[in-house]
């Protein structure tokens, strides 16, 4: 904590190692079976993301702790005390996550290590160094106390989606997750600004530094949740008037192949009813054809 700089240094040796040293050293390799270790991971920091939620609880938010002003207690009562521990212990898991991305890395899931992802990551430690060594406790803190939420709940679908296909069909709300994170970011950004319009015994600088970093992970994380939602179920309902199209003219062509064969007991085309049924997302269709030919008009 005496110098932002190793903080630094290995913030940027992070981003160049899972955007170029790391993906370079496993060109040429199989990628690694690290499921059972992902499972153990994601308990881990379901377990830890809880603690360091009920220390945030235990230290302010909980009690305490004034959500339109509060300023910090540099004192060495217990209780501010523990909010500083908690902060340490919050800006020590800003590391401890960099496993997230080694592990896109060793598995050779680079589509997943995007520029979100990277920047998320790598700004963490340094944004949270500032903020351990200058204001250990108050209103800044409320950030850490929600994202320990969203933690919780993140690192708890990433458990379940460890455990294999037969869970996937469960995990139908990651779209919400996003939702969740932006809602995040939104409160943090009233909760920062609310101070430039009253007055508080806390300094102004890390109101700015909080509500800025609040306002680039929102957008970046809506960015995220258009390219990856918004996108994706256009395309889907743009791939079915697709495929619709194209059976409707399918259908067409082999009724005017049907007419045209009139001779040797073939079936006329007025002789027979045709239905067509589409059936799941995936496109595919039975269709029926019924003979009427006996039955009276």
């Amino acid at each position: 904590m005496s110098s932002p700089f190793p903080t630094l240094a290995i913030c940027l040796f992070y981003a160049y190692f899972v955007k170029v040293l790391g993906p370079k050293l496993m060109e040429n390799r199989k990628p690694f079976d690290l499921r059972r270790v992902m499972i153990w991971y994601n308990i881990f920091q379901v377990i830890f993301s809880s603690w360091l939620f009920h220390e945030s609880l235990s230290g302010g938010w909980g009690k305490h702790y004034s959500f339109s002003c509060q300023p910090v207690d540099y004192s060495y009562n217990p209780i501010a005390m523990r909010m500083a521990r908690g902060c340490w212990w919050y800006y020590i898991s800003k590391f401890i996550e960099f496993t997230d991305t080694i592990f896109f890395v060793l598995r050779k899931k680079n589509d997943h290590i995007s520029t979100l992802h990277v920047i998320h990551h790598g700004c963490m430690p340094m944004s949270v160094w500032f903020g351990v060594k200058f204001t250990p406790g108050g209103h800044s803190t409320f950030f850490g106390f929600l994202n320990t939420f969203v933690h919780i709940v993140m690192y708890s679908y990433y458990l379940l989606a460890a455990l294999g296909p037969q869970v996937q069909p469960y995990l139908w709300w990651k779209k919400y997750l996003t939702t969740l994170q932006m809602i995040q970011f939104i409160l943090v950004m009233i909760h920062a600004f609310q101070l430039l319009f009253i007055e508080c015994n806390y300094p102004k600088a890390f109101v700015w530094w909080i509500g800025m970093h609040a306002i680039m992970f929102y957008f970046l994380f809506r960015g995220f949740y258009k390219e990856a939602y918004k996108k994706k179920n256009s395309a889907n309902t743009s791939g079915k008037r697709k495929a619709f199209k194209a059976d409707k003219k399918q259908d067409t062509q082999n009724s005017q192949d049907d007419i045209k064969e009139n001779e040797n007991g073939v079936i006329y085309a007025n002789q027979y009813k045709m239905a067509t049924g589409y059936i799941s997302d995936s496109g595919l269709r039975n269709r029926v054809f019924i003979d009427n030919r006996g039955f009276d008009e």
